[in-house]
C-alpha cells in the first residue's frame, strides 16, 4: 500500500503504540487523525507533531461509544476527504481475579477493547469498500492468543478482537 498522501485514523493515539504508529505514518507522508479519550495529552502530542510539520487532526473520542466513532469518521472525511487506514489501537486493562471483577469493569474493558474495534469497522469499512481500497489494523496483543491469570476481562476482549479480525479478513 502506498502511504504517502493517504490518511490514517489511529485510536489511542495520544500515547504508547498509538503515538508510535502516528509518528511512523507521518514519517511515511500520511495525514493522521489522532483519536483518544485523554484530551489533554492528545492536545499536547498533536500540537507537538503539528509544530514539527505533521498533518494531524486531533479528535477526542471514546471508542466505546458508537456515536463518537461515527463522529470521528465524519471529522476524518471532512478534514481529509477519505480514510485509507484505520488502526483500532485504543485499549485498557484491569488486573483482578475473574470472580472479583465487577460488571462495570467488564463493560469498560469489553467496550473499549472489543466494541471499539467493532464500531470502527462498522463506521469506516463501508466507505473503504466504496472507494475500492482501505486497510484495518486491529491491535489485539499476545493476550488475544494465550491467557494468564488476573486478566480475564482483558483476555476475553482481546480474543474477541482476534475473532473479529479473522472474520473481517475472510469477508
Amino acid at each position: 500500500m502506498e502511504l504517502s498522501g493517504r490518511t490514517a485514523v489511529v485510536t489511542g493515539a495520544a500515547s504508547g503504540i498509538g503515538l508510535a504508529l502516528t509518528e511512523r505514518f507521518l514519517t511515511e507522508g500520511m495525514a493522521v487523525v489522532m483519536a483518544d479519550i485523554a484530551a489533554e495529552v492528545l492536545g499536547r502530542e498533536s500540537g507537538r507533531l503539528a509544530d514539527a510539520g505533521g498533518r494531524v487532526t486531533a479528535v477526542e473520542c471514546d471508542v466505546a461509544d458508537p456515536e463518537q466513532v461515527a463522529a470521528l469518521r465524519d471529522r476524518a472525511v471532512q478534514d481529509h476527504g477519505s480514510v485509507h487506514l484505520l488502526c483500532n489501537n485504543a485499549g485498557v486493562a484491569y488486573g483482578r481475579p475473574n470472580h472479583k471483577t465487577k460488571p462495570g469493569v467488564w463493560q469498560w474493558v469489553v467496550g473499549v477493547n472489543l466494541l471499539g474495534p467493532a464500531y470502527g469497522v462498522s463506521a469506516f469499512v463501508p466507505a473503504m469498500l466504496d472507494q475500492g481500497e482501505g486497510h484495518v489494523v486491529n491491535v489485539a496483543s499476545e493476550a488475544g492468543l494465550c491467557s494468564t491469570g488476573l486478566l480475564g476481562s482483558y483476555h476475553a476482549s482481546k480474543y474477541g478482537v482476534v475473532g473479529l479480525s479473522e472474520s473481517l479478513r475472510l469477508e
